[in-house]
């Protein structure tokens, strides 16, 4: 899958690099390319045999432009993400959402940095949470 990924200079010697959908990884490299293996061994790192699942990439431009992270001193690049080495993988749903709702859900996300599919992620990870504890009917 086609991962953003945020690029900053990183001193006079490499880049750093952050990922809207996966908000705690990191990746470092003195090249693109290196900077591209760094993120899949990150994602590998942090998901694999975690039941936590990789949340869907963003794919819309003006969604990552908008966030708090794009400083405009970076720039925005996707690099292929091969989920077939982690053992948790993200699939896509579509459901539907009156308008001010799907507007306070953006706005909570760019708060925290975040994206929709992030938010979403949590959001069930949380309730579902409540659930096996007992505290949802």
């Amino acid at each position: 899958m086609q991962y953003p990924l945020y690029v900053h200079r990183d001193g006079n010697t490499g880049f750093r690099a952050s990922f809207p959908d996966l908000p705690r990884a990191v990746a470092r490299g003195h090249s693109f390319d290196e900077l591209k293996r760094n993120a899949q061994e990150v994602v590998e790192l942090m998901y694999d045999r975690s039941e936590q699942l990789i949340p869907a990439p963003t794919c819309s431009t003006s969604e990552l432009q908008s966030l708090d992270m794009d400083d405009g001193k970076g720039i925005w690049m996707f690099i292929e993400i091969n989920l077939a080495r982690v053992t948790s993988k993200a699939v896509s749903v579509q459901f539907s959402l009156p308008e001010s709702l799907l507007q306070r859900v953006d706005a909570a996300a760019k708060e925290r940095h975040s994206t929709r599919s992030t938010f979403f992620t949590l959001a069930a990870v949380h309730e579902l949470g409540n659930r096996d504890e007992g505290q949802l009917p």
